[in-house]
């Protein structure tokens, strides 16, 4: 993952992280945001300024708890994500293609399967 970001220019690592939390979640509290990164709350209530700041993220008031808010991704947000993950896409299969035989892409190919034994 590190490869691909730094080769893509694409997001920062804990933007994407962030992001990719709220399209695999949905909305969620800075406070679930913070426990899912393993940060203080501090930590993400910044993170998500810098967000709702690019147009990325929106806040809205909590109707859980009318003392918080709710975070959740913008249409521009979907976009860099989207964005982010079509760049490390296709650096990694240009650099398949690239730099890997036939042997290589073949055994490539059987990752997948092997890790889904290693989790069964």
């Amino acid at each position: 993952m590190r490869s691909t970001r730094t080769e893509t220019k694409t997001l920062l690592t804990p933007r994407a992280e962030v992001l990719g939390q709220l399209v695999r979640n949905g909305p969620q509290t800075i406070a679930e945001l913070a426990a899912r990164r393993g940060v203080r709350h501090q930590t993400m209530s910044r993170m998500v300024g810098d967000l709702e700041q690019l147009g990325l993220a929106d806040r809205a008031p909590n109707p859980a708890d009318a003392r918080g808010f709710v975070i959740s991704l913008t249409e521009a947000g979907q976009a860099a994500v989207d964005a982010d993950r079509a760049a490390r896409r296709d650096w990694l299969a240009q650099a398949i293609a690239l730099r890997l035989d036939e042997d290589d892409r073949e055994a490539l190919a059987h990752i997948p399967q092997l890790l889904t034994k290693l989790v069964e």
